[in-house]
């Protein structure tokens, strides 16, 4: 199918809750910057932990979020092969919809983590790091028009070979 096939409106359609979800997770990372410049002081004072403590929780903060990122894209992949193959009910806008869901939400993850460090008594600088990487991982994985094509192009391809059986 050629890319003309698939009319803009619908392309349009499909991808607005996409985009929704994806600029709420933006916002959040803006809100928790914003939340530990406005209530710092009080954020940071509820929960006293050692420097020792802290590293530790920092360095298991920096592994996850480090394996997060590969691992969201070849969970990504893998949901769209699945979107693309996998018969059943669900229309391409939902199908790609969770597959955007699942990946912003493991990308946000890397972002609170900032937020938990910053309340465990770390500095705004691993909190601008954790926000920075949530905030690579939601533009490496923001909605494509592409990846909503081919899911619809599959499926679409799919139903016609079985109205011809």
């Amino acid at each position: 199918m050629s890319d003309s096939s698939i009319p803009f409106d619908s392309m349009a359609q499909g991808l607005r809750m996409p985009w929704v979800i994806t600029g709420s997770m933006v916002f959040s990372l803006m809100m928790y910057v914003l939340l530990a410049h406005l209530l710092g002081a009080e954020l940071q004072g509820t929960i006293s932990l050692t420097e020792e403590q802290r590293i530790l929780i920092r360095t298991v903060f920096y592994i996850v979020a480090i394996i997060t990122l590969p691992m969201t894209n070849l969970l990504r992949h893998v949901m769209i092969r699945l979107n693309q193959t996998m018969p059943g009910p669900y229309s391409p806008m939902r199908r790609y919809l969770v597959t955007v869901l699942v990946s912003m939400a493991m990308v946000e993850t890397i972002g609170l983590f900032g937020l938990i460090m910053f309340v465990l008594g770390d500095d705004f600088n691993n909190l601008y790091i954790f926000t920075g990487m949530s905030a690579l991982g939601m533009y490496l994985y923001r909605p494509k028009a592409n990846e909503y094509r081919s899911i619809v192009e599959a499926l679409t391809q799919a139903e016609k070979e079985r109205s011809q059986r």
